[in-house]
């Protein structure tokens, strides 16, 4: 078999258009990192390599530990604060964006995060160059504020320029918007795999193993909830019949659906099952109840699963450490953090040169080096010592 006659896989993100609002649709239904955000956060071995990673992106913050203090917005949020966040989207979606807002001087004097999966972009013009950023709160439309959903419509989805901090560029936007109080700014929207093209994050290729890992805590979850686990069972002679007050015999079922639910689950486990007979000449007896217990039958699939996912993170090491294959020790734990702070690097560049890009058009002098490098992430022993040198 070569390339020519190998199965072709569909695409990863099918990007289409839409009319109504002259953008490009991030997905077929516009909501691939809506549906990324919703497959992820019912994993939990996708949860656990995803906050790590995000984790090891922030590191310990900004070298310039004046800079990390330093408040961007009206909000108060700190350089910080919005490395936080930006890390996070990095880690989710491999891009983020900010907002940034000019004064009459067309220097920049407000900085904020925008939640990255709020974002899309417009459609391409004929020289390829895109130049607005469309952001609506939950292309879902599901979202509320004072009780009314926030439908996706022409008054709920803002257009705003895409960041050109050129002065000139900026004089004519606000001249077009009518005055620096109707200018709207403009949006940093960045991207790892290249600018004004919709990403895949590095999980993509495992999100079927992510929702695998969802639906084998679904048949754990639903052995020990709703298994019958009643220890034995009690075969008895049933009696004479009931009688209501009309004098009518009430027909009864040996076993009703109601009572079959007592004993379900873990609350119920080990309970004793009777069972009544019609006929009088048969004898009581204990019957042995055997229970299926469906987590073997998954065993395989389970492991193979999880250490997919860890892989896809580049986090071989913590699988190895988790499944007791290095043991636990301080060098080990050095040695793990070392290595994944290594693998983030491209990220953490990544992150500085936006910051680099917002702060040479700052509108007053920040006392910093300009300096805007992120300190690596390092083990902490249990006395609070960096074990990392």
């Amino acid at each position: 078999m070569n390339v020519k006659t190998a199965k072709k896989p569909e695409s990863r993100v099918g990007v289409g258009y839409s009319q109504q609002f002259k953008m490009q649709t991030y997905g077929e239904d516009n909501l691939y990192p809506q549906n990324l955000l919703a497959i992820t956060s019912a994993s939990g071995t996708a949860r656990l390599c995803l906050n790590r990673y995000a984790k090891f992106i922030e590191g310990f913050g900004f070298k310039d530990t004046n800079f990390s203090e330093y408040v961007l917005n009206k909000k108060g949020d700190t350089s910080d604060t919005i490395l936080h966040n930006f890390s996070e989207d990095v880690a989710r979606f491999k891009g983020f964006a900010l907002h940034v807002n000019y004064n009459v001087f067309c220097q920049i004097v407000e900085v904020q995060h925008i939640p990255f999966e709020n974002c899309r972009l417009e459609e391409e013009d004929e020289n390829g160059y895109i130049g607005h950023i469309l952001i609506h709160p939950d292309w879902k439309g599901k979202k509320t504020r004072n009780g009314k959903s926030i439908l996706v419509t022409k008054d709920t989805v803002k257009k705003i320029c895409v960041f050109n901090p050129d002065p000139k560029v900026v004089q004519s936007q606000v001249e077009a918007a009518g005055g620096i109080d109707q200018y709207e700014g403009q949006v940093l929207w960045v991207s790892l795999d290249g600018p004004s093209v919709y990403h895949t994050p590095i999980y993509d290729p495992v999100v079927t193993e992510m929702s695998t890992d969802e639906g084998l805590s679904n048949v754990k979850n639903r052995n020990v909830r709703n298994n019958f686990l009643v220890s034995c069972m009690i075969i008895a002679k049933k009696g004479a019949p009931s009688v209501d007050v009309d004098g009518q015999v009430i027909e009864k079922k040996m076993i009703a659906p109601e009572d079959l639910r007592k004993f379900q689950g873990d609350t119920n486990g080990n309970k004793i099952l009777l069972v009544e007979l019609e006929e009088d000449e048969d004898e009581p007896k204990v019957v042995a109840f055997p229970t299926k217990n469906y987590d073997k039958d998954f065993t395989v699939t389970d492991e193979s699963t999880v250490e997919r996912i860890y892989a896809q993170f580049h986090q071989e090491l913590f699988y190895a450490i988790r499944m007791g294959k290095l043991g636990f020790s301080g060098d080990v734990m050095r040695d793990a953090y070392e290595y994944y702070a290594g693998e983030v690097t491209t990220e953490q560049r990544f992150i500085e040169r936006a910051f680099d890009q917002v702060f040479k058009y700052w509108h007053e002098p920040v006392n910093i080096s300009h300096d805007f490098s992120l300190r690596p992430l390092k083990y902490i022993d249990s006395n609070g010592t960096s074990v990392n040198s």
